[in-house]
């Protein structure tokens, strides 16, 4: 099986992006966030690393954006080049097999994880890696396209994940919040 590395890599390295956020999500997100106040917030998979930007400026958390594709921490970087040493940090990283004690923080206000969770081979692994980081009280913020949300014979209804991958995201959580965004689905969880 390939890396994520190994299939991230070539399409950020190539000029790929991806769906940007909108106001109506960063609505939702400030809704179920809050303010951060200073607190950590962890972004996997942040790409152009827009999210932790709104993270760390809009609402106030002290943000860190991972990614394991070198080209995508390069762009999040570059985007952030005004910012110095105000904005979020960015690190290399594979959050699925990396030593997790290598994060900055020891555990997280908010995790996350914005169309990323689909790409995820084992999500029983990467859930319970979330749980180790999210701080007790903590949102897992997660961002998703759904499978049965496109017509069956277009083409990306792969892209989304399936009721089977829905329930396993959401079970184990005192708290589960959804939101729909057109063909998306947002959803807040906490411990």
């Amino acid at each position: 099986m390939q890396s994520p590395a190994a299939y991230w890599e070539p399409l950020w390295s190539s000029g790929r992006r991806y769906l940007g956020l909108s106001e109506a999500e960063t609505g939702l997100l400030s809704e179920q966030l809050g303010a951060g106040r200073g607190r950590a917030a962890l972004d996997i998979g942040c790409g152009d690393g827009a999210l932790a930007r709104h993270l760390h400026h809009q609402l106030g958390y002290r943000t860190t954006g991972i990614d394991c594709a070198p080209s995508a921490v390069d762009l999040a970087t570059e985007h952030d080049i005004e910012d110095g040493p105000s904005g979020p940090v960015w690190r290399l990283m594979d959050f699925t097999t990396d030593d997790l004690s290598e994060l900055p923080a020891p555990a997280y206000a908010a995790v996350t994880c914005r169309l990323v969770y689909r790409w995820v081979n084992d999500k029983h692994g990467f859930l319970d890696r979330v749980r180790r980081v999210l701080a007790p009280g903590g949102v897992f913020w997660v961002v998703t396209e759904l499978a049965d949300r496109r017509e069956r014979t277009d083409p990306l209804q792969r892209l989304g994940i399936t009721a089977r991958d829905v329930e396993l995201l959401t079970a184990g959580w005192s708290v589960a919040r959804e939101a729909d965004l057109g063909h998306l689905r947002c959803y807040a969880l906490r411990p």
